[in-house]
């Protein structure tokens, strides 16, 4: 097990590295449309998933005005609704606030409250404002503080949402580790000079052969152990 050693703050990313984001998505979407098959709900999913994804490359790209993750789950929840034809003006609205009901990973809340007494803890999300402040209180997370891409006005991997982190931790980026179930976010952070690990989890962007990062974890307890033996 490696050893991460001179790190002053810890940074975690929230979607799919703490909260299992296609589960609780999916589970919303069930929620909302009872009667719809599995493969239905399946489909739908995709298309909420993709709808995200564009909307995000689209702001990066400058081909769109920044707009927080509580407007784009609404547009997406209004494309799931056309397509499935889904009218009950209640249920579109609740589906439109699925991403602050996400449900934690089972390591996430007593591998932070660990953490926590060892380190300043940081979540670093693309969740806006509001939606990162329910989740977090939905999935029992507990930080020393929780910073949007909201506040940079961008999202990961923008350099900006990276800096958000380094600022606030007040110290050298090679002394703040960012933590990440997904290899282009890593990616992202080590480019903005921070340290790096990443933790397996079923539905995250796995590392390639050239990723080059601090650490390579099973799961959020060995990540735990590794930095409390540093």
């Amino acid at each position: 097990m490696p050893e991460i050693r001179d790190i002053d703050v810890v940074v975690f990313d929230v979607l799919g590295t703490l909260v299992d984001e296609p589960s609780g998505l999916r589970t919303e979407i069930r929620a909302a449309l009872p009667e719809a098959a599995d493969a239905a709900v399946d489909e739908l999913l995709v298309l909420w998933q993709r709808h995200v994804e564009a909307e995000q490359r689209r702001i990066a790209q400058g081909l769109r005005p920044y707009a927080n993750s509580g407007t784009i789950d609404a547009e997406a929840a209004r494309r799931v609704a056309e397509h499935a034809g889904l009218t009950d003006p209640a249920a579109l609205a609740r589906l439109a606030t699925a991403g602050q009901r996400l449900p934690p990973w089972n390591d996430s809340a007593a591998g932070l409250e660990r953490l926590a007494q060892r380190f300043p803890v940081l979540g670093l999300s693309n969740a806006g404002r509001t939606a990162l402040l329910r989740l977090s209180a939905h999935a029992g997370l507990r930080w020393h503080q929780a910073l949007s891409g909201e506040a940079a006005q961008a999202y990961k991997p923008a350099p900006e949402v990276y800096r958000l982190a380094i600022d606030t931790a007040g110290c050298p980026p090679e002394r703040v580790l960012m933590v990440a179930a997904h290899a282009w976010d890593l990616r992202g952070a080590r480019a903005s000079g921070m340290r790096t690990a990443y933790v397996h989890r079923p539905i995250g962007d796995s590392p390639t052969g050239e990723d080059v990062f601090d650490g390579r974890f099973d799961g959020l307890d060995a990540l735990v152990t590794a930095l409390s033996a540093s």
